[in-house]
């Protein structure tokens, strides 16, 4: 009997919105996924500084996925200092899980686009899979180092992602593909806007509880 995956769902979640929550338990619904782990990064290595604290979009990231029991807050690169590289993440959930556990990391088209650039990049498909989702409208062509990475690792018909414990990219697309921006809240919320249905409730009264993203 083979094993359920388990994912790595980084991001700063500056804040976390419905996009987010969506595609995560949309994961669990068209694969075999046992549970997912949001994790919010301490300091992001290729964008901008987050404008809530660490502890802030912890927090918002507890309340938004309070009731569903396969979304998980995470709070492990938090905890580390300096950058926050995916290989020391993934090394961390293969030592709490095992070498034999699937274990899969999500990535959007355009993170996959800039991985030559990432630290340890070679490391990542020996960790875990790579579960790349692609989202309407993005038609940015993989590099030539990339399309042999995917020649050479993409799963095949026939197979499944949770049969090993490592090493092979899947190419997605989810039912809703949600396109909600963390930008255009953080925008709204600077205007004094409503951002209503574009996050839970359940965030929107912490971001006003504390004051966040004001101009």
């Amino acid at each position: 009997m083979k094993s359920s995956l388990v994912l790595m769902y980084g991001g700063t979640f500056d804040p976390v919105h419905h996009g987010h929550l969506r595609s995560a338990l949309e994961l669990t619904q068209v694969l075999p996924v046992s549970r997912v782990h949001l994790i919010a990064c301490q300091l992001p290595p290729h964008r901008d500084q987050p404008g809530a604290s660490g502890a802030q979009r912890l927090a918002m990231l507890q309340l938004a996925t309070a009731n569903e029991p396969l979304l998980i807050a995470d709070d492990r690169e938090l905890q580390r200092e300096g950058p926050s590289w995916s290989a020391d993440t993934l090394l961390s959930l293969r030592e709490e899980y095992g070498s034999l556990q699937p274990l899969a990391m999500v990535l959007g088209w355009d993170a996959f686009l800039g991985l030559p650039q990432w630290s340890r990049r070679e490391s990542l498909l020996e960790l875990a899979h790579l579960i790349v989702v692609a989202r309407p409208g993005q038609m940015h062509e993989a590099s030539p180092e990339l399309l042999q990475l995917l020649q050479q690792h993409e799963l095949k018909p026939g197979e499944q992602l949770n049969a090993t414990p490592a090493g092979r990219i899947l190419r997605l697309s989810l039912p809703s593909a949600m396109q909600v921006s963390a930008t255009y809240i953080r925008r709204l919320l600077g205007q004094q806007a409503s951002a209503r249905y574009l996050l839970p409730d359940t965030v929107i009264e912490f971001i006003r509880t504390n004051q966040l993203y004001q101009p």
